[in-house]
């Protein structure tokens, strides 16, 4: 029976055509009409005049792992109308984990206490258990699976007994339905795997079809080769690539989109391959000396021994301690930052190449984020889309939701359609926008009106009304 009819909203469908006018009908968690609805008894109507309804946005790129447990975590999510993420990215998951230490960056997700799945099924197990608030599709990290096999002794490839130790742990995580497979090799405890040593790890993706996602080895002077690198992984796995955040980093990179994006619509005639990126200029990762040269303004998100710095920009702080910058990032060690060091043109360039998919990569857990993790999605819509003409709505709708929900085989989402799961957001077209920034990161987007996952209202008027909607989505053997 229909339950819910949401009346003569503006219908983005997320298959990237203009939008029309029209009813959407929902039963239980399920679209089953769009078109002119007759009336129900006992169904919910909601007068959408005046107001877009897109399918809930897949945020592509997530670090959500941990927040996934932790009750209100997920309203940064919610409140910018995503009701799917992708977690396990750039080679760091929750789970499978057996270690006790936890090496950078895998501090960004994972506490002491919470590297507690010793199998990936105790992972999604717990998920399912809790409840929560957003549906999740959960990636195995490689850095995770190399701390929990090679211990502390990450600098150098991993030996072929360690190799196999860590395909059997990715094979039993894929039979209970992890959803691809991440690496960071841009990361210290990752950098000395080569290829060879994640392809062999990675041979199950393919019988499951599943994906192989990377922050890649370098995204700076070396990007066009960190390209290759990744585009030969998959053709020798035989399974779609994800770049992550492809972005390019430092001075001396800005306006290497051109080549990049060249490079990947070439690798896209002849393999799968996917890319996503976030709508900002600054990155956001642990702190690093050594990234300081590249980046015209640091900005600390987080320090274990100074958590009152957060919020503070490296060099306001280097002054008060008589330091260097360098010097001050040592001594705030652990840390995590946001780097100002990308171009704008690049990341216009970027987000307006079709096959782009949107990614946040937010972290939920840092005392200061990047404002991404509040404002992604809506600054895509209001500020790209409305304010800049970077691409009409119905574009950048596709690709937060139909292109990323085609791309990565998520079944049934990211279309208003007949049949699919009833995951959709009711927003102001004139008047969506981002408002998080850099000086306040946590602040909800404007416009959005009501969020349901699954069928079910999560989000409404700005407070969540469904903590527990989302559900967790296996990728199942081909």
């Amino acid at each position: 029976m229909i339950d819910t009819i949401i009346r003569q909203a503006e219908v983005f469908d997320g298959g990237g055509q203009p939008p029309f006018i029209a009813d959407v009908a929902l039963a239980g968690d399920r679209i089953v009409q769009v078109g002119e609805v007759a009336p129900q008894p006992d169904a919910v109507e909601i007068d959408a005049r005046g107001l877009s309804l897109a399918p809930g946005f897949i945020d592509v790129h997530t670090h959500d792992d941990r927040a996934l447990l932790m009750p209100g975590l997920m309203t940064a999510k919610l409140s910018q109308g995503v009701t799917t993420v992708i977690t396990g990215n750039c080679g760091l998951s929750l789970a499978p984990a057996r270690l006790t230490d936890i090496p950078a960056p895998l501090d960004l997700i994972a506490a002491p206490g919470w590297l507690r799945f010793p199998a990936f099924a105790d992972y999604l197990a717990e998920l399912e258990q809790q409840g929560i608030a957003v549906n999740a599709a959960c990636m195995v990290g490689h850095t995770t699976l190399r701390a929990s096999v090679m211990g502390k002794d990450l600098a150098r490839s991993a030996s072929q007994g360690e190799r196999d130790e860590m395909r059997a742990m990715l094979e039993d995580s894929l039979a209970a339905g992890a959803f691809g497979f991440s690496t960071g090799t841009f990361y210290p405890p990752a950098s000395a795997a080569d290829i060879d040593e994640i392809v062999s790890v990675a041979q199950p993706l393919a019988r499951y079809g599943a994906i192989y996602v990377t922050h890649m080895r370098n995204e700076a002077e070396a990007v066009i080769d960190s390209l290759e690198e990744t585009f030969a992984i998959g053709r020798r796995l035989g399974v779609r690539v994800v770049i992550s955040h492809h972005k390019l980093a430092g001075v001396n990179n800005h306006g290497r989109s051109v080549q990049t994006l060249a490079a990947i619509s070439q690798a896209m005639a002849r393999q799968p391959v996917s890319l996503d990126c976030y709508p900002y200029n600054a990155s956001s990762t642990t702190l690093n000396p050594a990234f300081i040269a590249r980046a015209a303004k640091v900005l600390v998100s987080w320090s274990t021994p100074h958590p009152e710095q957060a919020g503070r920009t490296l060099a306001e702080i280097a002054v008060d301690w008589h330091i260097s910058d360098e010097q001050a990032a040592e001594k705030l060690m652990p840390a995590g930052a946001i780097y100002f060091m990308m171009d704008e043109q690049d990341v216009q360039r970027i987000l307006a190449f079709p096959p782009t998919m949107i990614g946040s990569d937010g972290m939920p857990h840092d005392e200061h984020p990047h404002p991404r993790q509040w404002g992604t999605f809506p600054r895509v819509l209001g500020h790209y889309g409305r304010e800049l003409g970077l691409f009409p709505l119905h574009i950048a709708v596709r690709k937060m939701s139909g292109l990323p929900a085609a791309e990565l085989g998520i079944q049934d989402r990211g279309r208003i359609a007949p049949g699919c799961y009833a995951d959709m957001v009711l927003f102001n077209p004139a008047s969506i926008l981002d408002s998080a920034s850099f000086a306040e990161p946590r602040t909800r987007a404007a416009g959005i009106e009501k969020v349901w996952v699954n069928g079910r209202l999560a989000y409404a008027d700005g407070d969540i009304r469904q903590a527990a909607a989302g559900k967790v989505i296996r990728r199942s053997r081909q």
